[in-house]
């Protein structure tokens, strides 16, 4: 009986570089066909990615089918450093725009998969920039993004991260959960 069940069940693959980031905020690579299963069981009900391409078209009949919204912040990578806190900020805080509905802070938009291509550089950017809000030190933001990037950990990046500027954000939660209660929706 318990082959017949192994059988029947279905391969759950996550996508490059996944992992959690917040209750109800995951990151990682590019999704493939492979991966919807695995982001079926996860109840997205947004995407935010990170590249300027084009979103794929089977990839976007994978999220018109199960009612995920996609919100584009296309981020070229060789001008990243020159994005202006507030233009960068907008993809994941709503102080920063007034009530951003596309905002990673918007509890409407969990479940949330941030992505880029690898999961290692503009979604590291942001995740670090996310992280400085939480208050963590920049020595455990940066090994959370060498964890990713590996041996494409860049400079720049980092550098990017440590001067990304918090003190215009006031009275920010250290946990961007979506188990935040109904009161604060």
């Amino acid at each position: 009986m318990g082959e017949e069940r192994e059988g029947d069940e279905e391969l759950l693959v996550p996508p490059l570089n996944f992992a959690m980031v917040d209750n109800g905020i995951f990151r990682s690579g590019f999704p493939n066909s492979a991966n919807f299963s695995f982001l079926q069981s996860l109840g997205l009900r947004s995407i935010l990615y990170l590249c300027p391409e084009p979103y794929p078209e089977a990839n976007y009949e994978f999220l018109k089918d199960n009612g995920i919204r996609l919100f584009q912040f296309g981020i070229e990578m060789c001008k990243l450093m020159a994005i202006d806190n507030a233009e960068w900020t907008g993809a994941f805080c709503k102080h920063s725009r007034g009530n951003n509905p596309r905002s990673i802070e918007n509890v409407r938009n969990h479940p949330v998969l941030i992505h880029c291509k690898r999961g290692k550089h503009r979604t590291g950017c942001l995740v670090g920039c996310l992280r400085k809000l939480q208050r963590w030190c920049l020595s455990s933001i940066f090994d959370e993004y060498q964890r990713y990037a590996a041996a494409k950990a860049r400079v720049s990046d980092q550098r990017f991260m440590e001067l990304f500027d918090i003190s215009s954000f006031k009275n920010l939660p250290l946990s961007f959960s979506s188990t935040r209660s109904s009161a604060n929706r």
